[in-house]
């Protein structure tokens, strides 16, 4: 998801009780509005909708950005999940190792390709997969690690990349909720053998509808995943692979090239809430009451989302919401416990640690636009549910 797809969206326009929305895209839209237009304008001038210069030029971008040597556009993060797993020959029988507390296209991915998703627990201050659970995990079968970089902040690639070396197993880094983010100064995205992005409009770069890419320094991947994206087709009606239809609109290239011009912009926005927070809870005096999110030594956080641990969440969150504050669950129930994983034969108490943060994580808006004046009404409203309780 990644934290990817679309089941958990956040709320995008304001609810009627609510004090602010939980992301306010419409402030965003509203400085960059001639920009986006004239984006748009020039694709319909030119009525190229289908891949072409638009998308080609922010493939090129977003490799300078993050520092790979190319960039494959796709229809969403989750197909490029799917079509990086594909470039790297995952198939029937094969194992591919990644983490129960994420968005279900992280696992769906490895599962729509007959391949077995092998779940390890996470680390409960980062959310992310422990990696020092990775190794053990590891099978003759194993064809693929999916670390995912949970609401923005790296998980330990020094250490993952270790272990997949050692063993021979590709990487795959679900970047979907952290593009901007670096782990020991290199960029998501860049560290794995293929970094996928989504490009869903709540992510820090945001689309005006679904849109994903694959990043990669490999060319022989870049290339598979150029024809996968098309069919597995390089030349019009003659088809090399069994691909898939997953591409990327000019419309969406264009809107999404004016944006990241702000991107860093915004992710400062985000960094500067983040650490306003921090001083607000404190200020506050309930941080015995609210773990707030951490941000490792070596790691630059992006905040796609502003996750605290807090008992009695739901109690809370009900609190909150009738004072008009917004807030959202990333994830209510890890996938080891889904529905759709049962075949796997997974039960309650597998993965202790992913299970707790699914009972405590509750998010909080953390928007750049959001305005102190906000912030201090979130953060006093949760004092208010805790001090009451004493």
């Amino acid at each position: 998801m990644t934290a990817l797809g679309t089941t958990l969206i956040p709320k995008l326009v304001t609810a009627s009780r609510e004090l602010f929305p939980f992301i306010d895209l419409q402030a965003q839209y509203s400085g960059i509005k001639g920009e986006v237009l004239a984006a748009v304008t020039r694709v319909l001038d030119n009525q190229h909708f289908i891949l072409g210069q638009e998308v080609s030029s922010l493939e090129k971008e977003i490799g300078q950005l993050i520092g790979t040597s190319f960039g494959v556009g796709c229809a969403s993060g989750s197909d490029a999940l799917l079509l990086a797993l594909m470039a790297v020959n995952v198939g029937s029988g094969d194992e591919v190792i990644t983490t129960p507390f994420t968005f279900i296209a992280t696992a769906g991915s490895i599962a729509r390709l007959r391949a077995l998703p092998v779940f390890v627990d996470i680390d409960p201050e980062t959310f992310n997969l422990d990696w020092k659970q990775v190794e053990a995990a590891i099978t003759p079968r194993t064809k693929a690690i999916i670390p995912v970089h949970l609401f923005g902040l790296a998980a330990e690639m020094t250490k993952i990349m270790e272990v997949s070396r050692a063993h021979g197993v590709a990487v795959i880094e679900d970047a979907a909720q952290a593009i901007g983010a670096r782990h020991n100064d290199r960029y998501l995205g860049n560290i794995g053998d293929c970094g996928c992005f989504s490009f869903f409009p709540s992510k820090n770069l945001g689309a005006a509808g679904d849109g994903g890419m694959v990043t990669t320094n490999a060319p022989e991947l870049a290339d598979r995943l150029s024809i996968l994206r098309v069919h597995g087709s390089r030349r019009k009606y003659y088809y090399e692979v069994l691909g898939v239809n997953s591409r990327l609109d000019a419309l969406q290239a264009a809107i999404l090239r004016v944006k990241l011009k702000h991107l860093a912009e915004w992710t400062e926005g985000r960094r500067c809430n983040a650490h306003r927070y921090r001083r607000l809870f404190d200020e506050a005096g309930v941080n015995g009451h609210v773990a707030l999110p951490t941000e490792p030594s070596g790691t630059y956080h992006v905040y796609n989302q502003f996750s605290v641990r807090v008992q009695q969440r739901d109690k809370l969150r009900e609190h909150l919401r009738q004072r008009g504050i917004p807030s959202e669950i990333y994830y209510p129930l890890p996938l080891h416990l889904q529905s759709a994983f049962t075949y796997l034969g997974y039960r309650e108490g597998a993965f202790p640690e992913a299970e707790s943060a699914s009972r405590q994580v509750l998010a909080l808006p953390i928007f750049p636009e959001i305005t102190e004046e906000q912030q201090r009404a979130v953060v006093n409203a949760i004092s208010e549910f805790y001090v009451s309780k004493n």
